[in-house]
Parts: C-alpha cells; structure tokens; sequence
C-alpha cells in the first residue's frame, strides 16, 4: 500500500467506537451529539481499561466536571507507588489506573494493587518478588462460565493472573497463574473476550529475539496465535525485503504500552515499529514490511487482513509509537469506520479502518536520498494530504534561537553547539543521516521531529461532540551522522556517537532545545475535514525570565476527553496536570505535581457520583476532585 488516495466528502459528523467490556456503577447522562450510528457501550462512571475503552478514544462520557467549575479541583487524595523496601530504587512509572466496579487497580515498584477509588486506601496487595510488574498498568477480565473476575499484568518475561477480588494467583492459569511469554512486554495487554494480546519488546540483544505480537487464553494462559511482523515467505509483503535480509530480523515489535480494535469487525490493530538496525538499512535493501506499519489482524486468528506502512525503509526510528483511536464517520446516510494513528515523524494518518485506505489522501513525496554506502534509501515517503504535519518537519539557519525568545545565555549555549557540529544538514522531513568517513570535514545531520517524536506513545484522544482529534507532540530535533563500524560490528555502518544526541542545551540544570519555541503542542484535528483547528502551546519553561516561560515541553503522554467538553493532559517535563476546553483549546485549569506526569490521565466516578481525575507523577498516583 505504497500509495492509496481517496476522495474527501462533505459532511461530516464524528461518533466514537467506545467498547468497554465491563460495566459499573455510575449515572452519567447520555451524550446525545452522538449520532444513532455510534457503536457505544453502556454509560458507565468506570475506566476499565488503559484509553478507557477497546477503540482506544481516551473519552468518558462523565461530566461532572466542566468548563466552569474545574478551576475548583482540588487534591484528594495519594498512593505512593514506591518499593515496600525503601531501599529499593523508586519508580518512573508511565502508568494509568483502571476502575471496575468499584475498584481502582495500579502497579507499584514490586507490587500489584487494589484501592479504593474514593479513599486511596489499599484493599489487597500482591506482592511480585520476581520481576517488577509493569510500570504502565494492568489489565482486567470480566471472568466466565462462572469463573471469577481476573487481573491480568506483566513482569517482562511472564504473563501473570491473579483474582481481581483477593490478588492470590489464578492456579488454573498456566503454571500457577505465571506464563512464560519467551519474548518479554513490558506494557499493558489488551483483553477481547478470551483473548489476551502481548506485544514484544526488542531492543537489539534482547533475550528471545523476534518480536512478534502473541495471543493467550484469558483462561488457561495457553498460546493462541503469533503474528509474523517480519513478513516471511509466501505472506503479502515478504517481496519488501530483498534477498534473505528478513531472515532473524529484530525489531518491527509492536511495543506500544497497549492495543486497540475494532469489536463489531474483530479487527486487531497493531502498531509495529522499525527494523533493528533503525539508522542504517544497508542490510535490509526495501520496503521492510511490516516495519514502521499499522496492521490489522483477525482477534481470533492473528490472520493478516491488510496493513499501510508509514515510513518505507526507516532509517530514523520513527515508528508508529500508539494504537490508533477508532471513531466513525456518518456520511451520506450511512457512516464510514475510520482510525486515527499517530507517528513519531509528526504525521497523523486517519485510515478507513475496515480497508486501510487513507480518507484524505497521502502522496508519496520525493525525499532527500542517503549518501552512505549500500545503502538504498527510498526515494519517496507516504505524507498525508491532511491534516499537515502536527510538529517540526524542517529546519533554517533563521530558525535558531535568540535571547529575544528565551535568553541571553540560552542562545549563545546554542549558537556554541551549531559552531560546534560542523555543517548543519537538514533537507525536510525524513532527512537522511550525512556519512561522515574517518577524516572528513565535520557534518551533523540536524532531523525534526527527532526521535522521541513527534507524538509519542500517548495516542490520539476522540472527542465526539466536536469532531476533533486530539493530539500531543514535541519538536525535539535529533543530531547525528553515519560513520564506519568496527569490525565486530554486525553490520558495515553504524550512527555515530554525538554528544549531545538531541538539539539542546543545558542552561542552569535546564534542558532547552535550540529552535526557537514552541517546543511542545496540543492539536486538534476536525475528523470532518481533516485540518488543524486549533493548536495551544503545552507547557512552560520554569527556569526562563518571566514573560518568557510559556515555550512549550518535550511531552510523550497523550490527553483525555470528557462528555462536558474538556480535555485533561500530563505529559510534560513540568509536572503539572492541565485541563482545556476542547472546542477551542483555551486552558482552564493547572495544577503543579510532585513529580512529571508522565502518563496518561484517566477519569471515573466513585460510588458517591462524584467525579474524580487521576495522574501518576512520577512515583506516586494523585487523584483530584471537586470541593
């Protein structure tokens, strides 16, 4: 699917695909802007799982809070998600609570947690002496044939279950509720009837190689299904990869932190991320699908259905880092099934997802051509027609910073780094690494987004009332160059060790990047036309002069949205929790945190009816609500 164009039609109206498995308790009212098409489960005040719901919107029908009493939210309530052992290294955790029937599930340092919703107190505990058990979250099955309900997690090798009312192991599930898993995940599983989807992590060395997606029976812990990320003799897409350069190739894992898919189709999407080696493709001459693609598989079967690759042949390691969002699109009487899907290299897709066909159009656009030796770059890049890209794409000597727009001693810590790197090269998006031989002059390839995006693994927020799809990124430009690998090297050519590896300074124990600001956004997107309808600067730079703060933050976390018309987002290095109007983008409410949430939020109503919002910062959950 190198190159897929449709024609956009008028008259739009967007619906959600929100599919949560399990009920609760709650007294949401209906959102009736939605159209009769919607796919929607019943309202509930839960969130039972790590985007509240199988088409991963990050949308809650709540409203308690709104527009015009959230800049009354106050602090309610902590856990610490340290170690019982306080020796014990504390926790960076990414992760984002669930709540099921009244009860909040979290992963600690060492432990796996119940609490109360409304209190933060503990309710049981399970202790995991092993391995750490996620730092992004759980998961929760709903049970069967008269089975209990389960929680189910990962500690890196192992997939595990215990009894979501006591936390003792599930002796029944593979051998003593532990599973080996081969190919370690450190992230969030998805849950689909019986059905439980892994992915791999699989950074070059790691313990049990291929990263493939797996499956697992939510009952007996055995193994259902595998999917070939690597394409392999007699699949579509094999002939991407010339000669036997597919043969025990690393990465194209589908690392994301969680899973999405389309219920009514059962249609699994996974998000696979590049080949290892990731700068240098000398290796691995073509396409290298599934690399860089999002892919659509049967849930049952792990069946190929189709795929649409975002980058061919990636040498900068920008993936597909999230699972779309789903969301429907009512045209013409009837309603086309869409997903959004988000990339480090800036770009928003939004797919039929049923086809796989772009609803706006992408152009495969001539890009500059790598100048190292073997290897084949490909010429051209599938870019969106629209929306345009949501970061940094490109970079001019007038795009340096000043002390105009930061400070004094920010832009001359610049300029010395500019001095320092030789030749700067950037020709645009998906700008090639310079080859540098032994001697040469010096040149640095300067590449936006960089790699840390763009978006990163926080996803695409729906919003139903307006349209809009909501979108974080950073412009945090990336430094390097190619050079030649020693000889025990596996391959011929390897990325240069630069220092720093990241287009910033560090002024005063800040880190600042060296374009001038912004540095972080918030987009919305109208899914009715496939344009940016407002964008807001997301964060502040504490350590800057005042009236000179708001620069924007390097953010990877996504946002949520309610039924009220707000959005709530973390992310930032700044350590603070925000909520936006989501028709207009306008910040409404800040709240500074202990530590940077960096994580998704997430919502839910507790048994009183009142609505509460939970962040983790850093290494402890804060939850907040109305006086």
């Amino acid at each position: 699917m190198r190159v897929m164009r449709t024609t956009a039609v008028l008259g739009f109206a967007l619906s959600t695909l929100v599919s949560a498995q399990c009920g609760g308790g709650g007294d949401a009212p209906p959102d009736d802007s939605a159209p009769e098409s919607a796919a929607t489960a019943p309202l509930s005040g839960d969130w039972p799982m790590y985007r509240h719901d199988l088409g991963a919107t990050g949308y809650s029908p709540l409203s308690g809070i709104t527009p015009a009493n959230v800049s009354t939210l106050a602090e309610a309530w902590t856990y610490s998600l340290a170690a019982v052992d306080a020796e014990a290294r504390g926790p960076n955790s990414q992760m984002t609570p669930i709540v099921v029937d009244g009860v909040m599930y979290v992963t600690a340092a060492d432990r796996v947690v119940a609490l109360d919703p409304e209190t933060g107190a503990e309710r049981w505990r399970h202790q995991v002496k092993e391995a750490p058990p996620s730092s992004r979250g759980v998961s929760y099955w709903p049970g069967a044939d008269g089975m209990a309900s389960r929680i189910i997690f990962t500690t890196g090798l192992h997939l595990r279950a215990i009894d979501a009312a006591t936390g003792e192991p599930i002796d029944s599930f593979g051998n003593a509720g532990l599973v080996e898993m081969g190919v370690p995940y450190n992230s969030v599983p998805l849950i689909a009837g019986n059905i439980v989807v892994v992915g791999a992590n699989t950074p070059a060395g790691t313990i049990g190689g291929i990263g493939n997606a797996r499956a697992f029976d939510a009952v007996t812990g055995a193994k259902v299904w595998e999917f070939d990320s690597v394409a392999q003799p007699g699949q579509p897409g094999h002939d991407s990869w010339e000669g036997d350069s597919w043969q025990g190739r690393l990465g194209a894992n589908a690392w994301p932190f969680y899973f999405s898919m389309d219920e009514e189709r059962g249609l699994l999407y996974l998000p696979l991320a590049s080949p290892i080696p990731g700068d240098y493709g000398g290796d691995r001459p073509g396409d290298n699908l599934y690399g860089n693609s999002v892919v659509a598989v049967d849930i049952d079967t792990g069946a190929y259905r189709w795929h649409f690759q975002t980058i061919h042949h990636d040498l900068w390691d920008a993936d597909p880092p999230a699972p779309p969002a789903l969301f429907d699109i009512p045209r013409d009487g009837g309603s086309i099934p869409a997903l959004g899907v988000t990339t480090k290299s800036g770009y928003l897709y939004i797919l039929n997802r049923e086809t796989g066909e772009p609803i706006y159009g992408v152009e495969e656009q001539p890009v500059a051509a790598s100048h190292v030796p073997d290897e084949a770059s490909s010429p051209t890049q599938p870019i969106p027609v629209k929306p345009v890209g949501l970061s940094r794409l490109t970079y001019e000597p007038g795009d340096l910073v000043t002390s105009d727009d930061t400070s004094a001693a920010h832009a001359a810590a610049c300029g010395e780094l500019v001095d320092s790197l030789g030749e700067l090269y950037n020709a645009g998006p998906f700008t090639p690494w310079v080859y540098r031989p032994e001697g040469a002059a010096r040149r640095t390839t300067l590449s936006f987004p960089g790699g840390v995006g763009g978006a990163n693994w926080g996803g695409v927020a729906v919003d139903p009332a307006t349209g809009y799809l909501v979108v974080v990124t950073q412009d945090l430009g990336a430094l390097g160059f190619i050079e030649e690998a020693p000889d025990d090297h596996p391959v011929a050519y390897r990325k240069g060790q630069q220092r720093p590896a990241s287009f910033v300074a560090e002024v005063d124990g800040a880190t600042l990047p060296c374009q001038r600001p912004p540095w972080g956004r918030l987009s919305a997107v109208d899914a009715a036309t496939g344009d940016v309808v407002w964008q807001q600067t997301l964060g502040v730079t504490d350590s800057l002069p005042e009236g000179k703060q708001a620069t924007g933050r390097p953010v990877r976390a996504g946002a949520i949205t309610t039924a009220s018309g707000l959005l709530f987002v973390a992310g930032t290095d700044d350590a603070r929790l925000r909520a936006f109007e989501s028709a207009t983008g306008r910040e409404l409410w800040t709240a500074r945190l202990g530590g940077n949430g960096n994580a998704n939020p997430m919502t839910y109503q507790g048994a009183s009816g009142k609505q509460y919002v939970s962040i983790t910062a850093t290494d402890t959950v804060v939850t907040f609500a109305l006086p």
